[in-house]
């Protein structure tokens, strides 16, 4: 069975930081590690934590990406439009929250469809851009990690470098809202949702069958 836990390693900006795990394999994976967490690296001495996945490039998901790889040795992934967020302070906007990160490139650049395997189970990335060019979904059975696509009864920002509202709405609509409707989002801030919910009373998403 799949588990996921949340985590808020960094309170200033309420990131959720998700441990994913595959209970009979023990493989795991970390996505959006804000920053880092003896708390965190303790919960994981029993997994084998073989991936760190970057939902997008903002600093406020990768803060804790060396910290972590350094630690477990997971390889780092990214979508490959955002990859050269990690490396450019500037970029990611950490240089602006007085945290400049710098980061060593990723280990793994994503594309759309490919698959993030622990165990028996496999996560599919959707590639959805809109708050960031390489901004990405994780899909296994009836979860959806959304990152800063889509949140409860909210989207990510789009006036940020990269983003684009048009974009992100034909993301969320022609790739979040075909999905079943009990499967439940994981967001990269705030509380779970669902599918079915959102397609529902979300007030930003410009969806013609609503």
């Amino acid at each position: 069975m799949i588990r996921i836990e949340t985590y808020n390693l960094l309170p200033a900006f309420a990131t959720n930081t998700y441990l994913v795990f595959d209970d009979a394999s023990t493989q795991a994976m970390i996505i959006d590690p804000a920053a880092p967490s003896g708390q965190l690296l303790n919960r994981i001495k029993d997994l084998k934590v073989t991936y760190i996945v970057n939902t997008h490039g903002h600093g406020d998901h990768i803060g804790g990406n060396v910290w972590f790889r350094d630690k477990t040795q997971a390889k780092v992934a990214i979508h490959k439009a955002d990859a050269d967020m990690l490396t450019d302070a500037r970029k990611n906007l950490s240089a602006y929250m007085e945290m400049p990160l710098e980061h060593r490139k990723a280990d793994l650049l994503l594309e759309d469809g490919d698959y993030i395997e622990l165990g028996s189970f496999k996560f599919r990335v959707i590639h959805t851009p809109g708050h960031t060019k390489g901004g990405i979904c994780l899909l296994c059975d009836k979860f959806l990690i959304s990152g800063d696509t889509l949140f409860e009864q909210s989207i990510g920002r789009t006036d940020l470098p990269g983003g684009d509202f048009e974009q992100l709405n034909a993301s969320i609509r022609d790739k979040l809202f075909i999905l079943d409707d009990d499967v439940v989002v994981f967001p990269g801030h705030g509380p779970q949702t669902t599918i079915g919910i959102e397609k529902k009373i979300n007030p930003f998403i410009k969806w013609e069958l609503r």
